[in-house]
């Protein structure tokens, strides 16, 4: 009988030891869901600002391939102009 005592308070104390590690998984489940869920609302701010990024980095390449045209057209005018000028120089002189 003292035997079957120790064999049950034996089986007790197992039972609890197991409850016990099946309540610390349940928690550590919790958190790294919850690990899990602060990481992807993390992610999807980061490709958020990915996206408005990029869309700002197109709008300044268009702009600056505007200006380049700009400034290409007016060094083409004022070589003309200075080509002009000196024709006119050269003539003056001549």
């Amino acid at each position: 009988m003292a035997k079957r005592n120790e064999s049950q308070e034996e089986l007790r104390r197992r039972n609890e030891e197991l409850e016990k590690e099946l309540r610390d998984s349940l928690l550590r489940e919790e958190k790294m869901e919850e690990e899990m869920q602060r990481l992807w609302r993390r992610l999807m701010v980061a490709e958020e600002a990915e996206e408005r990024l990029c869309s700002q980095l197109g709008e300044l390449e268009a702009d600056a391939v505007d200006q380049a045209r700009h400034y290409h057209g007016r060094i083409v005018e004022l070589t003309q102009r200075l080509l002009q000028a000196q024709q006119l120089l050269t003539a003056v002189q001549n």
